[in-house]
Parts: structure tokens; sequence; C-alpha cells
């Protein structure tokens, strides 16, 4: 009994993995929009032999597929640096149990996009920390906003106590796994 009980639980944490609410891919509907937002010589029918583009139905991509939103790393990556404050490459590595090269590449992403600025340690160490810009803070502000919205909808037809049931058996697994991980996430004053 606990075998099979253990397999379908394995499965569907497998399936929340995938879930795009909770960690968006670039989709079709983003390369579309992204490619429509660039700037173009406009072209007609005359100087091409083809009819002029249009540009695709507003609705095309649901209000959640944007090019605009944060990958899973990006996202918590600035979660933890919002949380805990400034980090060094070394530190995040530790947070995450990730190979600091690993850590060195997405945080690239993140300083060439304006997200993270590199400081000196505020306490005096010699590595150079990593902190969220205030563009960083609110790109992620927007990006927890649409997670939520979406999750909203995902939810919507849920009694709201099956909802709070959800988060507090999620909040104890996250908790245990911490707890054997020896690595707690570091959460807001007041949470339990």
């Amino acid at each position: 009994m606990l075998d099979r009980r253990l397999e379908r639980l394995e499965r569907e944490l497998m399936l929340v993995a995938r879930c795009s609410v909770l960690t968006p891919r670039e989709r079709k509907c983003q390369a579309t929009e992204a490619h429509e937002a660039e700037p173009r010589k406009p072209s007609t029918k005359a100087d091409t032999g083809k009819e002029a583009h249009t540009a695709p139905p507003a609705n095309l991509g649901a209000e959640s597929c944007t090019p605009t939103r944060l990958d899973r790393s990006g996202y918590l990556l600035l979660s933890r640096l919002d949380v805990e404050g400034a980090m060094s490459i070394g530190q995040l590595a530790d947070a995450f149990q990730l190979d600091v090269s690993t850590v060195n590449r997405q945080t690239g992403a993140l300083l060439r996009a304006g997200l993270v600025e590199r400081i000196a340690d505020p306490d005096g160490g010699l590595a150079r920390k990593l902190r969220i810009t205030p563009q960083g803070a609110d790109r992620m502000a927007a990006e927890r906003t649409c997670r939520q919205t979406d999750l909203s909808r995902l939810l919507e037809s849920w009694p709201s106590e099956d909802v709070a049931r959800l988060e507090d058996v999620l909040t104890r697994f996250n908790r245990e796994v911490e707890r054997q991980d020896g690595r707690a996430w570091p959460r807001e004053t007041g949470e339990a």
C-alpha cells in the first residue's frame, strides 16, 4: 500500500514540476510576441510579391504568456536575494546546492538584464556580492503577481478550505525537505 502511494505521490510531484504556472517556459506565443515587438521595415505586396504581414490577434497568447516572464532560475535567485539580501556566488551555490559555474551562468543573465548588481561585500569580505536592483525587485514583484494570478485562476473552483489544506501540506513538505537538507529557505517574519 505504501509503495503504491509513494509511486503516485512521486508522479504527482513530477507533474507539479512541469506546471507552467510555477515554472514558466518560453512558449510559441512568447517567441511570436517578441518577434512582433521587434521593429522592422514595413513590407507590401508590391515589394515582396506577398501580402503585407499582419499582427496576430491581440488574444493570441494567454494573459500569463508574455515575453517579460522570469524563468525558474531567475525567479528563485531574485527571490532569495530579495529575502536574504546581498549574497556571493558561493553562498548562492550553497543555498541552492548547485555548482558555482551554474550559478555564475544564471546570475550572469540577471546581471546583463540589470536585475542584479555586483557590490563590495558589506561585511568587508573579499568576495563581491550580488544584490537585487530596483528593476530586479520590480520584475520579481510583477512575476510573483503573475504567478499568484495564475494560481488563483487554477484554484478558483476549489473551496477555500482545500486551498488552505494544500498550503499547509506543501509548507510542511518543504520544511521537512529543508530540515533534512540542513538548508532552510528564509521566510518573511511572521511566517510559521
